[in-house]
């Protein structure tokens, strides 16, 4: 309940995460990683839901269900976005551990991989159940 603030638990070069002070090529790398990741999901959950919105528009009521799953998916996409980058504070910064050990760990982005992985095989498998429920 009173966890320390990510700025102050994570470090860079002995300083605390809001106090580093980060080179050229660390700011181009960050830069890099937040345009190809974070931009990557917030613009995937604007395309669904720009599809959700063109399926409720266009199409009669019995597509409602199919537009329906496309807005649920987009707002999945964007809450694992945030949830990654919250993932990604660790990634970058090393941590003080509780018995004051410095700790250099890499973690992958895998958590975030897994459940949209998990996500997308949902909403192919309701998006397939909703079309073949269209047919009879």
């Amino acid at each position: 309940m009173f966890e320390r603030r990510a700025a102050d638990r994570y470090n860079l070069r002995m300083h605390r995460a809001r106090s580093a002070v980060l080179t050229t090529e660390e700011i181009v790398e960050v830069r890099a990683a937040q345009r190809t990741f974070e931009g990557a999901y917030v613009r995937t959950s604007l395309s669904l839901f720009s599809f959700s919105l063109a399926v409720l528009k266009i199409f009669t009521a019995e597509f409602y269900s199919i537009g329906a799953l496309f807005a649920i998916y987009g707002t999945g996409v964007l809450i694992i976005g945030l949830f990654r980058r919250y993932q990604r504070n660790r990634q970058f910064f090393s941590e003080i551990g509780e018995d004051g050990i410095h700790r250099h760990k890499f973690r992958t982005s895998g958590n975030a991989v897994v459940i949209l992985t998990a996500l997308s095989v949902a909403a192919y498998v309701c998006l397939i159940t909703l079309t073949l429920s269209l047919t009879q």
